[in-house]
């Protein structure tokens, strides 16, 4: 099987049973059928991963005719994404306790999944728009389905929408010479900032939380597509200053939220605020535009993907024995679940790069990356890294220290969420112990990355390049990405 076929089969399998799981009515069948069609999903993004890297070519360029070429395709950034998406949906639907099947739409959850798989494998910058403004419907879906309040998050994703059509419409009206390219690019720095919870645009992820069901919401903002959508529409085409901005923006939301998780007293709002600091991080690095920290940039988006991803399972699984968590107080559940409480340690110790961990190695990238670039920008990154390890340490005691509690039904993890703990540590701590392949596979992204910038950064509009030669009297002279 080609890459391609990988592709169309890992986009249909959750496509199908989303139709399937929408005329079934008892809830555990329909888990079944979530389950099996993420599974198939899983291993068709493993198939076209394996079938890229074997195949040792790089994908045709964005905007190449023709079909697929343009619209369905992998590079070395979004080939390892892909598995890694499907597999967080595996699991969340896996351990979907019995309590919570009627309350949790795998309908929902299996469309989001096939247009995240869709968006991730879209290399043309309208799909890319079309398919993120798609995915922002699910969760409004959701919400509107469970009767909860929606205005704060609709106003967000319209605003978000819109940017997106109109930057992209003025990076096509740019390319007939028309506008300077900053035009373009401000709607769709503005529409990322949105979309990834950048400071003053947060309010929408912590309200998500509060009203949809937590698998739904993790699965929609753990994938980064914000990131994604910086890479794809914002890097290419944004200038120095401009990413400069996003940069100072960034960590600035860093501080802010790992501020507000260290005080947050109730676990939803806590990992919402754990989440933003992370995803500022991470773009971060992306804005750098440097070797060394947009390696540790895609490095980090891994493995926060994975741990943040695995952390938030573990908060679900406390919250589906407990209810919703309380901060502010000692829940001695440590007697009751010891092995919940070490994956839950875990996995929080991974999201802010604790050595051996699959985190550790993209933090020290990334902190390498900022300080040699901006020094003081560097300080704060390490600043609001800290801010978030002060956060899970103290969110550890606050829901497993204290008196132990008794109750009459056992607190114990099921022999599936065991098997699913078991295989998240393994990966995990792998990618700690062996991070050599994952740091090659993002500095090889990375260089990718750099040279489609500096390409599409030194082609100029043929007016423009006569109007130099008639000032100089010369030919331009661009210089190579390779020489710098």
């Amino acid at each position: 099987m080609n890459t391609t076929s990988s592709l169309l089969v890992a986009i249909l399998a959750p496509l199908l049973g989303a139709v399937l799981s929408a005329w079934i009515r008892d809830a555990s069948r329909a888990r079944r059928v979530a389950v099996y069609s993420s599974a198939v999903c899983l291993a068709a993004g493993l198939a076209a991963w394996g079938a890229f890297v074997s195949s040792g070519t790089d994908a045709p360029p964005a905007g190449t005719p023709g079909w697929p070429a343009a619209w369905l395709s992998l590079d070395q950034l979004s080939a390892p994404l892909l598995p890694l998406a499907a597999l967080l949906w595996v699991f969340t639907s896996l351990v979907t306790p019995r309590g919570k099947l009627q309350r949790f739409s795998f309908t929902h959850a299996l469309l989001l999944e096939a247009l995240t798989m869709a968006t991730l494998a879209c290399r043309e910058p309208w799909g890319v728009v079309l398919l993120l403004i798609a995915g922002a419907m699910v969760p409004l879906c959701e919400l509107r389905f469970r009767q909860q309040s929606s205005r704060l998050y609709a106003c967000h994703m319209g605003l978000f929408s819109l940017l997106l059509v109109l930057g992209q419409w003025l990076e096509d009206y740019e390319g007939q010479a028309r506008f300077t390219q900053w035009w373009a690019a401000l709607p769709l720095l503005a529409a990322v900032l949105i979309r990834c919870g950048v400071i003053p645009f947060h309010l929408w992820v912590g309200q998500l939380f509060d009203t949809a069901s937590f698998g739904l919401a993790l699965l929609f903002v753990t994938p980064m597509l914000g990131a994604y959508a910086c890479v794809r529409l914002v890097l290419p085409i944004a200038p120095d200053w401009m990413l400069r901005g996003l940069a100072l923006l960034s960590v600035a939301t860093a501080l802010y939220c790992g501020g507000l998780a260290v005080v947050q007293r109730e676990g939803r709002r806590f990992f919402s605020c754990l989440f933003l600091s992370h995803s500022a991080l991470v773009l971060v690095g992306l804005e750098m535009v440097t070797e060394l920290g947009l390696t540790g940039a895609l490095c980090l988006w891994l493995s926060v993907g994975l741990s943040l991803g695995a952390f938030a399972l573990t908060l679900r699984a406390v919250e589906s024995r407990r209810g919703r968590i309380d901060l502010s107080r000692l829940g001695g559940l440590y007697s009751s679940a010891p092995l919940l409480a070490i994956a839950f340690a875990l996995t929080g110790l991974a999201c802010v790069g604790f050595p051996g961990t699959i985190g550790f190695v993209g933090t020290e990238l990334l902190f390498d990356g900022v300080v040699e670039a901006y020094p003081f920008s560097g300080a704060a990154v390490v600043v609001a890294s800290a801010l978030n390890g002060v956060a899970i340490i103290r969110s550890f005691f606050q829901v497993f220290a204290g008196p132990a509690t008794t109750t009459a039904v056992s607190l114990q993890l099921l022999p599936r969420e065991k098997w699913v703990v078991l295989s998240l540590a393994t990966l995990i701590v792998l990618g700690g112990i062996f991070p050599q392949p994952g740091v090659r596979s993002r500095h090889d992204a990375a260089r990718d990355l750099l040279t489609h910038r500096d390409t599409a950064l030194v082609e100029e509009p043929p007016h423009s390049l006569q109007k130099m030669d008639h000032h100089e009297g010369n030919h331009p002279h661009v210089e190579d990405s390779s020489d710098r």
